[in-house]
């Protein structure tokens, strides 16, 4: 076989499997996948193919594998409608009837046969000497809202499954839900860590987050919003990022409030603990650095956590109860426990552990009883303190504004326990783009798509109900993985990358689903370079889309930026980019030279292009009414940029708070590790500092009152 006709099939191949061969870049340029990026991909997706000339083979299989399955493993259909399911049978079946019974969630049955001529007809294909017919099948009656099991029986064992098939049914609405935004609403954004109080150990805790939900309700705002919130692995490596957790469905025990754990007032171990000059001259330092000190911070808190999970397992009372209830809602919790308790004896990579650890089994004295009851303990008692706060937000008509990271880190206790449902060659990641030249790798495992489907989505919807318990708005970070995702071979370049699809259209209609169910409604980050199907897709399930203004401004367009949709949460940035100083003062393009991403001449190229951006709106602005001269200074440039984002038709307004004290550095700089504190700065001011500050409260009082007008109705001079 030829070179050319070797490619080509193997294109086919790959996209058979859901691979993209080729893709268009944010340049508008359109960029092939290598043959051995191509080839390692199918390999992470369990095509058998290792090389060219394994591909005519493959591809018979293939076929064979598509037409000899009778029903896809998911289907959406709508609630309240009659159904027509796709199935794909042996042509030899038309004339017989076939069993068809539907297991509803609720766990009610029914079944009824579906005789041969009931089956319309679509197509017919000979597959290796076999004849099969594509066909659709009526389902009599409207199926409740939910997750239901639809199972065949096919005459004779016609099918590879021994005649029997079977596929969950995901009946969901057409619409996420948005009930929560039925005004729009204005909100402070912070990550936890940043924020900090004179009472807080060195970082953000829950008794923080409560105390800024409490004063932003007495302004008017109605929203909080926060990075990941959830359990990392920072006291054991030094990469602290939220975006690669220990586990998406477990919480971070250094945002515990320590006060307010009930066993703190029965054990005198703690009590001493924390009164002692040691732990207080710890903390004192820990406050004083202006950067979150995970481990020590991490190291600080567990001595005192062991101390009170010691003194609860020891004598549990009548908490012993609400233990019990909680592994009742949370049985996993046992399962995380020892896990973690495991990495703490053998090492974080588990794939190093000793059989049978490794390949999930951790039988009793494999790990450290104590280790195991504090990783439990610690569980139990964030899932108190995070019920509480969600209460707390809600008796104060305030929504609470979590976020879901794409992975999990390639250790974690989601990889580990969901294995089959893991690429284990492949990391995800970005192609290069206009900001990041080199690309990114991310260093989390993606999900496999067929894994998924087989498994009925379950970690995915586990995922999202951990969140939606507790948060009324949702943010779907990196949303265009819903679609697709880049894959990046292990031992390959960020460069070298390939886009795999995903089943857009079942895991939309799972967001839209349990949406429904928890009254939440759910953000797509859809930022950056991102297809238009995409974006269709997201306005088509009614998930919000985000609106920055950093990434709407053109110096040439009339006028110079876009303004926010009603179906858009709007900001001034993210916790990716520059703060609004940095970015009116040019700072992040210095930053990008630094860091060898664009040449001098890209750079000062940039920075004029930047400064007939500023030039562009401020004379917008002027023209608006929202400056009143043309030489307006940045703080004046950030109120009219917030003034036009309050009067803007888009639903949610987040701001962050930094930039409200006109903070120079960012919370994160993408592409980059050790070359900047990412994910450790903490704000400049604590809590009870800033609350105080003129800029703040001033500036957020005047978006509180800010009238309901669109500004896009002024008449633009760009004279």
């Amino acid at each position: 076989m030829q070179q050319s006709q070797s490619i080509a099939l193997l294109r086919r191949v790959a996209r058979m499997y859901g691979i993209q061969p080729c893709y268009v870049d944010a340049r508008g340029r359109t960029q092939s996948a290598s043959a051995e990026a191509m080839l390692r991909v199918l390999v992470a997706l369990g095509a058998p193919v290792a090389r060219l000339e394994d591909l005519p083979a493959a591809l018979r299989q293939r076929r064979q594998e598509i037409w000899q399955q009778v029903i896809e493993p998911v289907c959406v259909v709508q609630p309240g409608r009659s159904q027509h399911i796709a199935v794909r049978l042996p042509v030899q079946a038309l004339g017989q009837p076939i069993g068809c019974g539907l297991v509803f969630e609720d766990g009610s049955q029914r079944s009824f046969p579906i005789a041969g001529q009931q089956l319309s007809v679509r197509r017919q294909a000979t597959v290796e000497g076999r004849c099969y017919v594509s066909a659709t099948v009526s389902l009599p009656g409207e199926l409740p809202s939910g997750y239901h099991q639809l199972h065949l029986e096919l005459p004779g064992g016609q099918s590879s499954a021994g005649g029997q098939a079977h596929s969950l049914l995901i009946a969901a609405p057409p619409q996420a839900y948005r009930g929560c935004l039925d005004e729009r609403l204005w909100g402070l954004f912070i990550p936890l860590y940043a924020l900090h109080s004179r009472r807080s150990l060195g970082a953000g805790d829950f008794a923080d987050l409560a105390q800024l939900i409490d004063w932003l309700a007495e302004l008017g705002g109605r929203l909080v919003a926060t990075l990941p919130l959830l359990a990392t692995f920072a006291a054991q490596c030094e990469d602290p990022s939220p975006y690669k957790p220990a586990s998406r469905m477990f919480w971070n025990e250094m945002y515990l409030d320590l006060s307010r754990l009930p066993e703190l007032a029965r054990c005198p171990a703690a009590q001493e603990m924390l009164a002692s000059a040691e732990f207080q001259a710890e903390a004192a330092m820990l406050r004083q650095s202006p950067l979150v000190d995970y481990q020590r911070l991490l190291g600080v808190k567990r001595r005192v956590l062991e101390a009170l999970a010691e003194c609860f397992f020891g004598a549990p009372g009548c908490r012993g109860d609400d233990l019990q209830a909680f592994l009742r809602r949370r049985p996993e919790a046992e399962d995380y426990a020892r896990f973690r308790a495991a990495g703490e004896r053998y090492g974080l990579e588990w794939r190093c552990w000793p059989a049978p650890l490794r390949d999930g089994t951790i039988p009793p004295g494999s790990y450290d009883q104590a280790a195991f009851r504090y990783h439990l303990y610690v569980q139990w008692q964030l899932d108190e303190q995070l019920r509480a706060l969600a209460f707390r937000a809600e008796s104060k008509n305030m929504i609470w504004y979590l976020d879901l990271p794409l992975g999990a880190a390639p250790e974690s206790y989601d990889v580990w326990r969901h294995r089959q449902c893991f690429a284990d060659d492949a990391t995800g990641g970005a192609p290069p783009d206009v900001f990041f030249t080199k690309g990114q790798n991310w260093g989390f495992p993606p999900l496999l798509p067929p894994a998924m489907r087989r498994s009925g989505h379950r970690y995915f919807i586990d995922v999202l109900r951990r969140h939606l318990e507790l948060a009324r708005l949702l943010r779907i970070d990196h949303f265009m993985g819903v679609y697709r995702l880049y894959w990046i071979p292990r031992g390959h370049e960020a460069t070298e990358g390939v886009y795999v699809r995903y089943p857009c259209n079942e895991l939309c209609a799972i967001l839209a689903l349990e949406s429904h169910r928890h009254r939440a409604a759910i953000v797509g980050e859809n930022l950056g370079t991102v297809p238009e199907i995409v974006n269709a897709a997201m306005r088509r399930s009614g998930i919000l889309g985000m609106y920055v203004l950093q990434y709407e401004c053109q110096p040439d367009r009339h006028p110079p930026l876009r303004h926010p949709r009603a179906d858009e949460v709007a900001a001034l940035n993210t916790h990716d980019m520059p703060p609004f100083a940095a970015w009116w003062n040019g700072a992040d393009i210095h930053w990008r030279l630094d860091l060898g991403l664009i040449r001098p001449s890209e750079a000062a190229s940039q920075l004029c292009q930047r400064d007939r951006l500023r030039q562009a709106l401020l004379r917008y602005f002027q023209s608006a009414g929202l400056i009143s001269a043309a030489a307006a200074d940045e703080r004046q440039v950030l109120e009219a940029s917030l003034a036009m984002l309050a009067r803007s038709t888009a639903p949610v307004m987040l701001v962050n708070l930094e930039d409200l004290w006109l903070e120079p550095q960012p919370q994160n700089t993408p592409g980059t590790f050790t070359e900047r504190p990412n994910w450790r700065r903490k704000a400049k001011y604590a809590l009870e500092d800033f609350t105080a500050l003129p800029s703040v409260y001033g500036t957020l009082k005047r978006i509180s009152h800010r009238p309901s007008e669109n500004p896009g109705a002024v008449e633009y001079n760009s004279g």
